[in-house]
């Protein structure tokens, strides 16, 4: 056997021994007693890293077995050490400069490692204390967050949030629907939702100490377990989680967990609150001078001080020339009174009878002439009370504009009330302990 290398049945004893204390750990968090020499395999830094974490548990002096496997892998004996005292609940036995040693450095241009993933969850669930949690943040705000970068406010607010018209636009979805109105509506829709989501981050309740009476239910198929797992050789080597920015974004969306989106808001609390000053402004637009909308499928301008008079008299000629402009002409009438004439002539000239029915036919003639009249001024009244209709609605509209200018004020303090709120929720940041 070449020398420094470690006898195959003792590595695999030893793998064999890890695999049953990540179980035990677990499951009740203790450490199984390890067997004569598992410990002892030399020039693998799993050895002295199980033997220093069992003499940690114990509560006894483990400097010298974390030197050595600190020698032979420094980065993979702090992880170790750091996720296995987390996932039994000795967090606070985690030594800072053994965090630092296995998070290494973030980079916005660089994946997160599964292990550094495994310590920000374990930080963010305050398994190592406030001063664990702490470092975590301080980790994750070298990295800045652009304050022009839409995708948080899409995180936390994924779906469109329910625009209801406002009682002064009630009966008018024509104005409610015009796009400066419409927009408004919608800023201010969104931005309460935004407020409720950032409420609900921050108001997760605080982690404290990761204990064992909980560990099962907190450890049992995260991040930490599978390093662990990864680390001792039971599974392969996980590869590079997304980018720091993509896991943030990923964290702080509805649904997730709840710590893991207290320390995401922290970080991107520079974005959230640009896009919530952003709908603010968007809220606080004023209507546009004039607005033209639909009214009983016509067009007409509606300005401040009423309708514009030359869009209203448009509207109401479309309005008589489509009542009125189809209607026919009485030409059975017209044709009647000919053939009267015809008949009357005939009648004097050659055979009297023939005028008796000329002015029969004149008579009918006169008749169907008198029930077009007739039709044609009920078409006339349907017409004026239409265009009196229009008229009505459109000074309706404009007053209904007014009332919805005034419900804007309202509307916009209650806007930069949810923005102030939303600031001061993001200068508390997330609670450290």
């Amino acid at each position: 056997m070449p020398p420094g290398q470690a006898a195959p049945a003792n590595v695999t004893e030893l793998h064999r021994y890890a695999q049953a204390l990540i179980v035990q750990l677990t499951a009740d968090g203790t450490a199984p007693e390890p067997p004569p020499g598992v410990t002892d395999v030399p020039d693998h830094w799993l050895a002295p890293a199980v033997a220093a974490l069992v003499r940690i548990m114990a509560g006894e002096d483990a400097h010298e077995a974390v030197e050595r496997a600190s020698r032979l892998d420094a980065e993979r004996t702090a992880l170790f050490l750091c996720l296995a005292l987390a996932v039994c609940g000795l967090g606070d036995r985690v030594h800072a400069s053994w965090l630092g040693t296995a998070f290494g450095e973030l980079a916005a241009d660089r994946p997160v490692t599964p292990g550094q993933r495994a310590l920000w969850l374990a930080a963010a669930r305050g398994a190592y204390g406030p001063v664990g949690k702490i470092f975590v943040l301080r980790k994750l705000d070298a990295t800045a967050v652009p304050a022009e970068d839409e995708r948080w406010l899409k995180a936390l607010v994924p779906a469109e949030p329910e625009v209801t018209a406002p009682p002064s636009l009630d009966g008018f979805s024509e104005l409610a629907d015009l796009p400066e109105i419409a927009r408004s509506l919608k800023a201010a829709a969104t931005l309460r939702r935004l407020r409720e989501r950032c409420a609900e981050i921050v108001a997760t309740p605080a982690t404290g100490e990761v204990t064992k009476v909980v560990q099962g239910t907190i450890w049992a198929e995260d991040e930490p377990l599978a390093v662990l797992r990864s680390l001792i050789g039971q599974e392969d080597r996980e590869p590079p989680l997304g980018s720091l920015t993509e896991l943030l974004l990923r964290d702080i969306r509805p649904g997730g967990d709840p710590h893991l989106a207290a320390l995401a808001l922290h970080v991107g609390a520079p974005a959230v609150k640009a896009s919530a000053e952003a709908l603010l402004e968007v809220v606080r637009r004023p209507p546009p001078d004039s607005v033209t909308v639909s009214l009983l499928g016509h067009p007409v301008t509606l300005r401040p001080e009423g309708p514009d008079q030359e869009s209203l008299a448009a509207a109401e000629q479309r309005i008589a020339a489509e009542r009125l402009s189809g209607r026919p002409r009485p030409w059975g009438a017209y044709a009647l009174f000919g053939v009267a004439a015809v008949l009357v002539v005939l009648g004097l000239l050659l055979f009297p009878p023939l005028a008796v029915a000329g002015l029969g036919a004149a008579g009918g003639a006169g008749y169907l002439l008198w029930r077009h009249r007739v039709a044609e001024g009920q078409e006339m009244r349907q017409v004026q009370k239409r265009i009196s209709e229009l008229s009505d609605l459109a000074d309706k509209a404009v007053w209904a504009l007014h009332e919805y200018a005034r419900e804007l004020e309202a509307r916009a303090e209650a806007a930069a009330e949810d923005v102030a709120e939303l600031t001061r929720m993001l200068r508390r940041g997330p609670r450290a302990a």
